[in-house]
């Protein structure tokens, strides 16, 4: 069964950084788009970053440009979100998704399948 499989959560302190991974099973990269979402206690899901199937285009939300990164490298390799600067409204869980293509406004309903997602808390 294909499926995605997200890691690389944790407590992080504010300004600190975390890097995220999404690693396919059961099926390649190859063709897809990835994206990754993240939802608070108590809010809805946001997207967050995508890339497309060759890396070629990446998109970020607003209030993370400049701090997030995502990256890919090939079909087979993990998609990663790499986060730096971290600050206390990172909280949250982060999933990754994948599309056939991203879009500016990134429904959750275009995409499938979806990792189990990982938690990335920053706190001092």
């Amino acid at each position: 069964q294909a499926r995605l499989v997200d890691s690389g959560g944790g407590l992080v302190q504010p300004g600190g950084s975390l890097k995220l991974s999404c690693t396919p099973f059961g099926f390649t990269l190859e063709y897809y788009a990835i994206g990754w979402f993240r939802q608070a206690p108590g809010k809805e899901r946001e997207g967050v970053a995508c890339i497309s199937w060759n890396g070629e285009f990446t998109s970020y939300r607003d209030s993370v440009k400049g701090r997030f990164t995502i990256s890919r490298t090939n079909a087979t390799n993990p998609v990663y979100l790499q986060m730096d600067n971290l600050k206390p409204d990172d909280t949250a869980e982060y999933t990754c998704a994948a599309t056939s293509v991203c879009a500016e406004l990134m429904d959750p309903n275009s995409y499938y399948p979806w990792g189990l997602g990982t938690q990335v808390t920053v706190s001092s």
